[in-house]
């Protein structure tokens, strides 16, 4: 048995007793001096102003703030101090993270508090993570409505194991161990699948380099272009279905019926993410779909074309193609009239082979580096979760 095993054996053999957060810690929100801005000072015993900004989405504790302010600003808003949860309410809302200095928070923050006769600082952030919290969070948060808010009662109502301090620290320890080794490999698996997108880069703008004597045509006569049948989607049909919904940058949402049937090629038709590239300006479609009027769609002949375009269009640089009206766009004439080299269809044959193995390790959630480093995430989660998972002990009765 492990020191776990033999700690739990020992210390908690009838089960773990289950307490609502509530009644074992201090809960509050925070607040705001409003208006804000009459209470930031730079004098030097001003009172850390911590914002979300302040955080890193991937950091454990806060250790800075970029502003401060006033005394009687902290007045009016709510003191906190180094050790105290905070937990975003609203957005991204429910990531803990322990504070590593003193000062005021907002009321986009909750305070959790006066927790340390029941729970350890490290098991508790690793608690407050775990899949099941979050769910639970997830769920009562958006009852009631659209925008999901997470208040003090529901962070109140959560119940939680309160194992021995013993026992806690023992996981805590193997969490962080786990969770700190996790970040090395994702750190090193980052570097790497920078290196090979740098890589793929220039691979793919060497392979799309041609001489004079390939032939440069309009992209208009290599594919079939399929915008007169996209259409938004109406409002009968908006209910989640089983066929992907199109649009400029990819799905928008389930639907349950669709419009196209095939392998196709769309573009971005907005003209800001073209600019941006924040996502792919082309991107393959294939099977039952339904594409709404912010997308282009094209048909080719064979794979090797639709995926050579593909490739062509993402490495080029459209910024001539888009007009320049309020909502900038690329037109389907424009589209159309991309000069676009066009080599014989083996040398298409081969370009495509070559960079849908460097396409697959640099981008492919699926099988590249981008999954191994999901699948490292994932497995931290899976053991949290289950050394977090304790059976619940049974009241004796009176």
């Amino acid at each position: 048995m492990t020191t776990l095993d033999n700690l739990i054996a020992e210390l908690c053999p009838d089960g773990v007793e289950y307490k609502k957060l509530g009644e074992v810690s201090e809960i509050c929100r925070g607040a705001s001096p409003r208006p804000i801005s009459q209470f930031i000072t730079n004098e030097t015993d001003g009172v850390n102003w911590i914002k979300i900004g302040d955080v890193e989405a991937s950091s454990k504790y806060v250790t800075k703030a970029t502003e401060k302010i006033t005394a009687k600003g902290a007045t009016k808003s709510r003191r906190v101090k180094q050790g105290d949860f905070i937990l975003s309410n609203s957005m991204s809302f429910g990531r803990p993270y322990i504070l590593g200095i003193d000062g005021c928070v907002h009321d986009g923050w909750i305070i959790i508090s006066a927790f340390e006769k029941s729970f350890i600082h490290d098991f508790l952030y690793h608690l407050l993570n775990s899949n099941p919290v979050q769910a639970y969070w997830k769920q009562r948060a958006a009852a009631g409505g659209s925008i999901q808010n997470l208040n003090s009662d529901i962070v109140k109502a959560t119940i939680m194991p309160v194992p021995p301090l013993t026992v806690q620290s023992e996981i805590a320890r193997i969490l962080d161990n786990f969770m700190e080794l996790t970040a090395e490999l994702t750190m090193e698996l980052t570097v790497e699948l920078t290196a090979r997108k740098k890589q793929y880069e220039y691979y793919r703008n060497e392979l799309l380099t041609f001489s004079d004597d390939v032939p440069m045509v309009a992209l208009g006569s290599i594919g079939k272009n399929l915008d007169s049948k996209r259409k938004p989607v109406v409002k009968g049909l908006r209910e989640t279905g089983e066929y992907p919904y199109y649009g400029a940058s990819g799905i928008v949402d389930y639907v349950n019926d669709y419009i196209f049937d095939g392998d196709f090629l769309l573009v971005s038709e907005d003209g800001a993410n073209l600019l941006a590239r924040n996502t792919p300006i082309a991107f393959s479609a294939s099977g039952k779909i339904w594409v709404n009027n912010h997308a282009h769609i094209m048909q080719f002949e064979s794979y090797a074309t639709r995926r050579y375009i593909e490739f062509y269009l993402n490495a080029m640089d459209l910024s001539k193609y888009i007009s320049t009206a309020a909502q900038p766009k690329l037109s389907q004439e424009n589209l159309n009239k991309i000069p676009t080299p066009l080599p014989s269809i083996t040398e298409q044959e081969r370009i495509v082979e070559i960079l849908d193995r460097f396409d697959t390790l640099t981008n492919d959630i699926t099988n590249g580096l981008p999954a191994e480093i999901t699948a490292r995430q994932k497995q931290y989660e899976y053991y949290r979760d289950k050394l977090l998972s304790f059976p619940v002990k049974q009241q004796s009765p009176l």
